[in-house]
């Protein structure tokens, strides 16, 4: 079998060369309306929308290619029980103290509520049949849910993730998915942070020290990647 490999940083990945669309999945994190939307969360804080939105044409055209050629898809949503037993108090303490209390109402429903119209994801991007949503609590996506028995039941080794924020939820789930054995890469494109300079921040952390979390690349490397065969493992490079 062929190796593939994608251009990224530190190294090229994943690094054994074993790229298949039975062995592969995109994740994407969190691109709700809450986040990315008129009226949800994050605008009701009054961060910049344009940032948070940033990701969704990268992430798009991702999902196309990787739809299309048999690669695993799985979305995550961040939001808490109607109830609110599953939301610490201190978390709830937090997000009032910045104006857009979790559970309180505002413009798309209460924040941050599962049902409610601000928790779904927005229509770009939305789930097709069948592309299993793993609804979680946490910043991370491996907190309280069933993504690694999910992951492990299909044999996905390789976890391409993209979402909001990079800095937070995404960057969360790919230490997660790192110290659990999982070879990740980060869409450089494909997320975005309330504050830029976190992004970047972020990046050089995953990349530091061998990619001591994962990989990072930009999602046109990502697409000419995944139609490209390699005959021979790339040298490590510093």
């Amino acid at each position: 079998m062929a190796e593939r490999f994608i251009k990224s940083e530190p190294y090229a990945w994943p690094y054994n060369g074993d790229l298949r669309p039975q062995n592969t999945a995109l994740v994407i994190i969190d691109m709700q309306t809450d986040f990315c939307g008129v009226g949800g969360y994050v605008d009701k804080m009054g961060y910049d929308l344009s940032l948070t939105r940033a990701p969704i044409e990268p992430i798009k055209k991702l999902l196309a290619t990787m739809r299309a050629k048999g690669y695993h898809i799985i979305h995550t949503r961040e939001g808490h029980r109607p109830d609110l037993t599953d939301l610490p108090a201190n978390k709830r303490w937090r997000s009032r103290q910045i104006g857009a209390g979790i559970g309180d109402p505002g413009p798309c429903g209460r924040v941050l509520v599962r049902g409610e119209p601000g928790w779904e994801i927005i229509p770009e991007l939305a789930p097709l049949p069948g592309e299993p949503i793993i609804d979680k609590p946490g910043k991370g996506s491996f907190c309280a849910t069933d993504l690694e028995l999910m992951l492990r039941l299909r044999g996905i080794e390789n976890i391409v993730l993209s979402g909001i924020t990079t800095d937070v939820c995404v960057h969360t789930t790919m230490r997660e998915a790192n110290d659990r054995g999982y070879e990740c890469l980060l869409v450089e494109d494909g997320t975005e942070s309330y504050f830029p300079e976190f992004k970047q921040a972020t990046l050089a952390m995953v990349r530091a020290q061998g990619g001591i979390v994962g990989w990072t690349a930009h999602s046109e490397q990502v697409l000419a990647g995944l139609s490209a065969a390699l005959s021979e493992r790339p040298s490590i490079r510093g």
